[in-house]
Order: structure tokens, then sequence, then C-alpha cells
């Protein structure tokens, strides 16, 4: 239940921040929305701070990961978790996973949303 509770605290504090940030920066450009960037480049910089240190040793134990990495990263952006497994993924020198997970990730998410809207306005 505590793990539970660390996730929830977390995520929730992560997406009023993405939220906030949003809303701050994403009116500057018409194209560009600046502050979904600067959300998604912060997070893989935060994750990639606390998976580094989480693996040094007993820097970061379990319940701060739950906290930190699933619940505050998630929270303020999966896109951290999607660069953070590309790059595991390239380190470990597979390429062709890489660029199929990558590729489909995207290609689908994208086609997801459109079906989604779709099926939004048949209903």
């Amino acid at each position: 239940m505590k793990q539970l509770l660390l996730v929830f605290l977390g995520g929730g504090t992560g997406s009023l921040l993405r939220y906030l940030i949003s809303k701050s920066f994403n009116g500057y450009f018409q194209h560009f929305f600046l502050g979904t960037f600067i959300v998604n480049i912060i997070g893989c910089l935060l994750i990639g701070l606390i998976l580094g240190y989480s693996s040094k040793g007993n820097l970061i134990g379990e319940n701060q990961l739950l906290l930190l990495a699933t619940g505050f990263c998630g929270g303020f952006t999966t896109f951290s978790t999607f660069a953070f497994e590309k790059h595991s993924l390239l380190s470990s020198g597979e390429l062709l996973h890489f660029v199929i997970y990558t590729g489909s990730s995207i290609l689908l998410g994208l086609a997801a949303v459109a079906i989604g809207l779709w099926i939004s306005k048949l209903l």
C-alpha cells in the first residue's frame, strides 16, 4: 500500500507541475508547444539523473525510485520513460529493436489518437 501511495503522490505532483509549465509556455509560439517541449526535456534529464544515481548503489532506495521515477517522472511526462527505454536499446546495441519500437510507438500513437478522434465524432 505504501508503494501505491508513493506513486500516487509523485504522479500527482508531476502532473500538476506539467500542467502549470504547459499552461505558462505553450502560448508563446503558434506551431511549437514550448511548455510540452520543456517538460519533456526536463523529464528526460530528471529520469536520467534519478536512474543514474540509483545504479550507483544505495544512493536512491526503492521507495524513492517509486516516488521520483515512476511517480513524479511518470506524471510529469511519459516521454522521459520512452526516451530512457530508447537509450537502453541503443546502449545495448539493439538498433533493430530501437527502430521498430520507436517507429511503431510514434506511428501507432499518432494513429491511435486519430482513431480516437474519429470514433468520438461518430458517437
